[in-house]
């Protein structure tokens, strides 16, 4: 697959997932959280693609083909509002253990 026209597909599929959620009422971060989901299953790299690449790649697809994506424009400035928003929101932090019973001669691997 070229990765130029991967790259294209989805930022289409992004485009019309956030665009058309966001069309119908969801917030942004719900719509973003639906887009970045497909976008990241579409790539077929190693590497993922950012959230920031996402929004961008999102953006790109709106602007390029405006009559397809024609009440969205409006919403587009939430893509780049605030990077740390960009962030999938169902992550949360682990949350840290720590063992503290006294170590024992031979306990080399107490965790």
């Amino acid at each position: 697959m070229d990765t130029k026209a991967g790259s294209n597909e989805s930022g289409e599929k992004g485009a019309k997932i956030y665009c058309f959620m966001r069309d119908s009422g969801n917030s942004h971060q719900v719509s973003w959280n639906a887009a970045y989901e497909i976008i990241k299953r579409q790539k077929s790299s190693l590497f993922k693609t950012s959230p920031k690449h996402g929004a961008v790649m999102i953006i790109e697809t709106v602007v390029k083909e405006p009559e397809s994506y024609q009440n969205c424009g409006r919403f587009l400035g939430d893509l780049l509002s605030s990077p740390e928003e960009l962030e999938i929101s169902n992550q949360t932090p682990k949350e840290e253990v720590i063992d503290s019973s006294p170590v024992k001669k031979g306990d080399r691997y107490n965790y």
